[in-house]
C-alpha cells in the first residue's frame, strides 16, 4: 500500500483525532486526519437520500465514525488518499478478500470485469484502485495490438483551396473579402473518433490517479500512441456517438472500463464533489449475481430477478411487484431462493433472520404456485447450523423455507445435510 492508501473490512469504523494522522488502530477502524474525514462525511451526507455507503455515528472511545456498510470499493479524496472498503468475510487475508471481490465482479453483467484473470492479484499486493487502473491497461494492451480503428470524419474548415463540398452560406458570411479562400466540409480517414477520444480521456484521468510507478509508465506509453487523437470536449456526447457494430466489437471492454471511470456511476451513482473518485458495488447485489453465475455453472436452469408476478392487483393493474433473487427451474420442479449478504449471529433474535425475509419469501411461495421448497442463502458462518422452517398453509398444505450458507473462499455450500432439493441438484449430496 502507498503511504496514503488503506483498507477497512465492512463494518469497521473511520474517524478522525485531535492531530492529523492515517493509521489503523488495533480494532481493525481507520484514523484519518480531519480534512479529509469532513470530506467523506460531506459526501455521505448529500448521498444518504437515494445510498448510504458509510453511516454516520458515534462510538464510545472513538467519537465521530463513519461506519462502512455493506458497500466495498474505492473511496479517494482530493488530496490523494485512498480507502478501500472490503468483504468482510471469515478468517481470510486482505489479499484473498480482494481476490474474491475481483471473482464476484466477473459475474456482473454489462461490466468490463469479465476478461480479468487472477494471475494479477496473486503476484501483486496493489490497491484496489491500481488493480482496476491494470485491467483497463490490459484490455487497451489487447485493442492497440489489434490495431486501433479509424473512420471517416466531417471536417468544415476554411482552406486556400477547393476540396469537399462548398459550403455556400459560410463561403459568403466568412470570405466577402478573402475571395483566395474556400469554405468547405469534407471528409477525412482518421483515428480521431469518438471511441478513440474517450480512451485517450480516460488514461489522462488515470494518469492523475495512479500512484503506481509501473501503471503511471504504461498509461505513458498509450498516451504516445494516442498522441493525434484529441480528448473529450464532452464526455457524455461522445458517449451518446460510440458505434457498437461488429467492426467496433474489440472496443467493448475497453469502454465499459472508460464508462466506468469517466462517468463514476456505472454501479452505484453518487452526488456532489466532495471527494475526487468513488466506485463502489453493493455486496448484496455482487453476492446475488455470483451465487447466479454459480448455480448456472452447475448445470440448472437460472432465472435472476423475475418479475412475472405483482403482491396485489388495483383494477386489473398489478402493484406491489415481486422479484425473487433467483429461480431454478428442473423440470416440474421449482426452487426460489435469495441471496442475504449478512452474518448470522447466536445473540440476536432467531439467529439474525429477518422477519422481512420471512414475510418476502412467504409472499413468492404463495404466488409462484409450482415452488416446492425456499431458500435464503448467506455466506459462511462457522457458528451457525443450517434451519428448516414450515410455513403452514391451511388449503394447501405446508411450504419448506430452508437456510443455507456458502463458502466464497471454497466456493461450495457447506451442509452435507441430505433433504434440500437444490443441493441434490448441484450434486452436492
Amino acid at each position: 500500500m502507498s503511504k496514503n492508501s488503506f483498507s477497512i473490512l465492512e463494518f469497521r469504523s473511520i474517524y478522525y483525532k485531535q492531530y492529523d494522522i492515517f493509521g489503523m488502530d488495533l480494532q481493525g477502524n481507520l484514523v484519518v486526519p480531519k480534512k479529509v474525514f469532513n470530506e467523506i462525511k460531506q459526501f455521505i451526507l448529500k448521498n444518504s437520500e437515494q445510498t448510504q455507503f458509510l453511516k454516520p455515528s458515534y462510538k464510545n472511545g472513538l467519537g465521530e465514525v463513519l461506519q462502512a456498510q455493506n458497500y466495498v470499493g474505492v473511496i479517494q479524496t482530493k488530496d490523494g488518499s485512498t480507502i478501500e472498503i472490503l468483504p468482510k468475510i471469515q478468517n481470510i487475508s486482505e489479499e484473498t478478500s480482494k481476490e474474491i471481490l475481483i471473482r464476484m465482479l466477473k459475474t456482473l453483467k454489462k461490466s468490463p470485469f469479465k476478461n480479468f484473470t487472477m494471475a494479477h492479484l496473486k503476484s501483486s499486493k496493489m490497491p484496489l484502485l491500481e488493480i482496476f487502473i491494470t485491467m483497463f491497461l490490459e484490455e487497451l494492451a489487447a485493442l492497440v495490438r489489434k490495431g486501433i480503428k479509424s473512420d471517416y470524419i466531417t471536417k468544415e474548415e476554411n482552406l486556400k483551396f477547393l476540396k469537399g463540398k462548398l459550403k455556400i452560406g459560410e463561403q459568403i458570411k466568412q470570405n466577402t473579402i478573402h475571395k483566395e479562400r474556400f469554405f468547405v466540409e469534407f471528409q477525412e480517414f482518421l483515428s480521431d473518433r469518438a471511441e478513440n477520444r474517450l480512451i485517450k480521456t480516460t488514461l489522462q484521468y488515470l494518469y492523475k490517479k495512479s500512484k503506481l510507478n509501473a501503471n503511471q509508465q504504461r498509461i505513458r506509453e498509450f498516451l504516445f500512441v494516442f498522441d493525434e487523437i484529441s480528448v473529450c470536449k464532452d464526455i457524455k456526447n461522445d458517449f451518446l456517438h460510440v458505434k457498437p457494430n461488429r467492426q467496433m466489437k474489440d472496443y467493448e471492454h475497453v469502454l465499459l472500463w472508460c464508462k466506468t471511470f469517466l462517468l463514476e456511476n456505472s454501479f452505484c451513482p453518487y452526488k456532489g464533489n466532495d471527494i475526487a473518485f468513488a466506485l463502489l458495488f453493493d455486496m448484496n447485489l455482487l453476492f446475488e449475481s455470483y451465487m447466479g453465475d454459480y448455480l448456472k455453472k452447475k448445470g440448472l436452469h437460472v432465472k435472476l430477478q423475475d418479475k412475472t408476478h405483482h403482491l396485489a392487483y388495483e383494477n386489473n393493474d398489478g402493484k406491489f411487484r415481486l422479484k425473487p433473487d433467483i429461480l431454478v427451474y428442473d423440470k416440474d420442479v421449482l426452487l426460489i431462493a435469495d441471496t442475504k449478504w449478512k452474518i448470522l449471529s447466536k445473540e440476536k433474535t432467531n439467529e439474525g433472520i429477518s422477519q422481512p425475509d420471512m414475510y418476502q419469501l412467504y409472499a413468492y411461495g404463495t404466488k409462484y404456485e409450482a415452488c416446492q421448497e425456499m431458500y435464503l442463502i448467506y455466506p459462511k458462518d462457522n457458528d451457525i447450523n443450517t434451519r428448516k422452517f414450515v410455513f403452514n398453509k391451511e388449503r394447501e398444505g405446508s411450504l419448506m423455507l430452508n437456510t443455507l450458507f456458502f463458502d466464497v473462499e471454497n466456493n461450495c455450500f457447506e451442509s452435507n445435510d441430505k433433504g434440500y432439493r437444490l443441493l441434490e441438484l448441484i450434486g452436492k449430496v
